[in-house]
């Protein structure tokens, strides 16, 4: 039986990216969390966002890999 790892490892990075980004919320508030994501400075947050769109795109390919 084969596993499907591709699954596996976007929902890994999807919680680790929500992790983070709760943990940016807790600390510094939603109106700050908005403002780096928006800056041109690299951030958490922006990393947080790749991570999710990272993610998706993992769980996509695991998904099209398990019909094959």
């Amino acid at each position: 039986m084969h596993k499907n790892w591709f699954t596996s490892i976007g929902i890994l990075f999807l919680i680790v990216a929500f992790v983070v980004l709760v943990r940016q919320i807790i600390i510094w508030g939603p109106e700050f969390v908005l403002d780096f994501l928006i800056n041109s400075e690299i951030t958490n947050e922006k990393v947080s966002a790749f991570m999710i769109i990272f993610s998706f795109f993992m769980m996509l390919l695991g998904a099209k890999h398990k019909k094959n």
